[in-house]
């Protein structure tokens, strides 16, 4: 019994000292011991009188965030989660989730957004009253525009009349999500632990739902520190939505335009959630044997393929006579140029080519925020996620394609294959111009780094602006190159 009193003050001494100002790592604590009761309302005094409370509302919201398959949680530590944060290192484990101490709020939501697409489930992020929020935004926004899932929670003093004077008012606000409210998918502010739990399974199954974006969750001050006093809590089981499939008359539609098409093109964005995506868009390809540009917002094709034609999009989309766009974030920059600062519009492609557009950014769009891109007049739109609509694209194609047109796609695979060699070859031979030039080339620093790390699991983290690596490393696996920062 005095080991576990022990354990209690020690676990409620964090919430003294972080109180006091000083800063507290998982380190810091490593010591103390996990809370193993559950619904205790009990209380104990530290020898100088302070109240400790056993077991806090915090520990529940541990229980319900274990729930979720988070991995880890970043934070810059702040005071108005002091208590969630104390919860989650000693009641949790330090463990699912483990807690990643940053400098910066941007950099916790930063790394939670690159973990997302490598990882393709939510990263959490841990980040402080009004300030935090306001530090984190410009991530925020990142990961809405690359429409990654970043579990966000924040702590606030809600309740004026607790709130220490100075600091602890300028950290406080009546909504702290209204300084990101635009760019998230979904927030809320639970006021009992009850609401807590449903919010929260509910925020990762919102966040986790195409198109997937971030979301973010409140932990009121109070909530977190008080004890529990509701011994019928429960947390609800996460069941997960499947993915909007477009229409099955508009894919047949689509499908036979692309099997009756001369010279079809596939424009792939942010099309692969997973490798899975990866499988299915090559199979769709080899069905047409049509061509594959990756713009490059995620790996949706392998580098290595004989069907993958990046540097060629420009000339392809000119003689595309349909053009199919899968979850692309600028369908219309696909067909113009606009020159800065003349403005000079052009337009590149056929007046009668066919584009059939499957996406779910019609769902995503804001009113203030402009990400959703010029619009762009098409000839099939179809809402749906472009992965989940593979499937149904790929059977109606093969239905379609009779052995006349089998033979065509044969004919045209062929010469793809020998367009995709000329390719390589020409991209080896001007990688080597001016191999010992001093300082050295960007190619050159490109094909360096991949002898350096090919035989290791390797990631391009930020890819899309990497013109020499998209070009000469085999990238094969949906990790290997995750494509841009969102907004920046």
């Amino acid at each position: 019994m005095e080991d576990e009193k022990k354990a209690v003050l020690d676990r409620r001494t964090f919430l003294k000292s972080a109180a006091a100002g000083v800063g507290i790592s998982a380190a810091g604590v490593a010591g103390a011991q996990p809370s193993t009761e559950g619904g205790s309302r009990k209380k104990e005094k530290t020898p100088a009188g302070d109240i400790v409370i056993e077991r806090p509302g915090s520990d529940f919201m541990i229980d319900v965030i274990k729930t979720l398959d988070l991995e880890y949680m970043a934070t810059n530590p702040g005071s108005s989660f002091r208590s969630l944060h104390e919860s989650l290192v000693n009641y949790g484990g330090n463990k699912a989730p483990e807690l990643l101490t940053c400098m910066h709020e941007e950099a916790a939501v930063a790394m939670a957004h690159g973990y997302a697409k490598a990882a393709g489930k939510p990263m959490g992020a841990l980040i402080h009253g009004s300030v935090g929020v306001q530090h984190a935004a410009m991530a925020i926004y990142n990961a809405w525009v690359d429409r990654a899932p970043v579990m966000i929670f924040t702590g606030n003093g809600l309740d004026a009349a607790k709130r220490r004077p100075g600091t602890e008012w300028n950290h406080s606000v009546q909504d702290p999500a209204l300084l990101v409210r635009d760019f998230v998918k979904w927030d809320d502010y639970p006021m009992s632990l009850q609401h807590f739990a449903e919010s929260t399974v509910r925020a990762y199954k919102i966040a986790m739902t195409p198109p997937m974006e971030p979301v973010l969750i409140n932990a009121d001050i109070d909530l977190q520190e008080d004890a529990i006093h509701d011994e019928s809590l429960r947390i609800p089981k996460l069941t997960r939505s499947r993915p909007s499939q477009g229409d099955r008359a508009a894919l047949a539609e689509a499908a036979k335009w692309l099997v009756g098409a001369q010279a079809p093109v596939i424009i792939a964005d942010r099309c692969a959630r997973n490798q899975e995506g990866v499988k299915l868009l090559v199979e769709l390809a080899e069905a047409l044997q049509a061509p594959v540009v990756d713009l490059g917002g995620r790996m949706n094709f392998p580098m290595t393929h004989p069907l993958c034609h990046n540097e060629s999009r420009r000339a392809l989309v000119r003689e595309a006579d349909v053009v199919l766009l899968l979850e692309v974030a600028d369908p219309w920059g696909q067909f113009h140029s606009l020159s800065d600062p003349h403005k000079e519009l052009r337009y590149v492609g056929k007046k009668d080519v066919r584009i059939v557009n499957i996406s779910m950014q019609d769902i995503a769009i804001r009113s203030n925020y402009q990400d959703h891109q010029r619009y762009m007049p098409v000839d099939l739109a179809i809402n749906g996620d472009a992965q989940a609509s593979l499937p149904g694209l790929i059977d109606e194609v093969r239905k379609a394609a009779g052995d006349d047109r089998r033979r065509f796609f044969a004919a045209r695979g062929e010469s793809l294959k020998e367009a995709y060699a000329k390719e390589k070859r020409r991209a080896r031979d001007e990688a080597a111009h001016g191999w010992d030039l001093s300082p050295i080339t960007t190619a050159r620093l490109a094909a360096e780094t991949w002898n350096a790390i090919k035989a290791e699991p390797w990631s391009l983290a930020v890819s899309d602006r990497i013109p020499w690596a998209r070009r000469l490393w085999p990238a094969t696996e949906y990790h290997h190159m995750l494509g841009g920062s969102g907004a920046q």
